[in-house]
């Protein structure tokens, strides 16, 4: 009987420890981060992936957002636009025409507008996963503009990260920077989309995103991180945390295909927390909607 009691007793601590204080389960078995992603190492796509990513639209989200700036958090929106395309593998850009030798990748263009005090800013992050290997993002571009100036930072995949960096700030102005292949936060939300066990976990080192490094004047490096994922009935969260900068970024995602993400929080070294939140959803051809009648989309979107 007291055999009996203590096997029950040791289930029921097992079963506790595998949830989170919000009741979310963690899975046994982690995605710990030892290799960082390569070229190399092929993908499957699910049956899912391919029906949602390739029947001719994107994905178009917009986001209540609440953004630190200048240690105040300012209203504003944000946009999640993910779609997939062919990438030109010498070039790195959009191929115009399909072709054997090309590379699949799901490309997410994230944009932010928001206002500080009397001038606004517009920010612009576009990276470009490959959907056929777990490889990194082959190109990721960022821009910053605003009424002091404007900044522009490209990553190429190479044999290394190649970057190129450009600032109206002095110590920032025109830079080329060679790094070593690391993981990359930017790649994270393109990693959900097409399989969130591919997401590290545990202790490497990542590359933060280039609006990090930008917007506290940071030199562009990768830093040590940690990774967590919990994940939920309905609502999953993967947890990134940089302890050297004092910096934590959550994604929340929805737990099944096609893993949509709802919303986001970035907890910055001042304590104040960035979030977005879900406003609305649509799945549209939207390249091809550029004449005046479609005007009315955004309003679909609450933009």
């Amino acid at each position: 009987m007291k055999t009996t009691t203590v096997l029950l007793l040791v289930t029921m601590l097992v079963i506790t420890s595998c949830k989170d204080s919000e009741g979310n389960l963690i899975p046994n078995s982690q995605n710990t981060a030892k290799e960082i992603p390569s070229k190399d190492k092929s993908r499957s796509l699910s049956p899912e992936f391919k029906e949602y990513w390739y029947n001719g639209t994107a994905e178009i989200t917009s986001y209540k957002l609440s953004q630190e700036r200048y240690g105040e958090l300012r209203e504003g929106t944000a946009v999640n636009v993910f779609v997939t395309e062919e990438f030109l593998p010498r070039e790195q850009v959009k191929a115009n025409i399909a072709a054997e030798g090309n590379i699949p990748v799901l490309k997410l263009n994230q944009t932010k507008n928001y206002i500080t005090g009397i001038y606004p800013y517009s920010v612009m992050t576009s990276t470009f996963t490959p959907t056929n290997s777990q490889n990194s993002a082959i190109k990721i571009s960022h821009s910053v503009q605003e009424w002091c100036g404007q900044v522009y930072v490209q990553l190429n995949n190479r044999a290394n990260f190649e970057i190129q960096s450009h600032s109206y700030f002095q110590g920032e102005a025109d830079q080329e920077i060679s790094l070593d292949k690391t993981w990359l936060e930017s790649d994270l939300w393109n990693y959900i989309r097409i399989n969130p066990e591919e997401l590290p976990t545990g202790d490497f080192t990542m590359l933060p995103p280039f609006e990090y490094f930008r917007m506290n004047h940071k030199d562009i490096a990768a830093h040590e991180a940690t990774g967590e994922i919990m994940v939920g009935d309905s609502i999953s969260r993967y947890t990134v945390s940089y302890p050297s900068l004092k910096r934590k970024l959550k994604l929340y995602f929805s737990s099944t295909p096609p893993y949509t993400i709802e919303r986001w929080e970035e907890t910055h070294e001042n304590g104040l927390v960035t979030s977005a939140e879900k406003m609305k959803r649509i799945n549209t051809a939207y390249w091809k909607q550029n004449n005046t009648t479609f005007e009315h989309l955004r309003d679909s979107l609450g933009l």
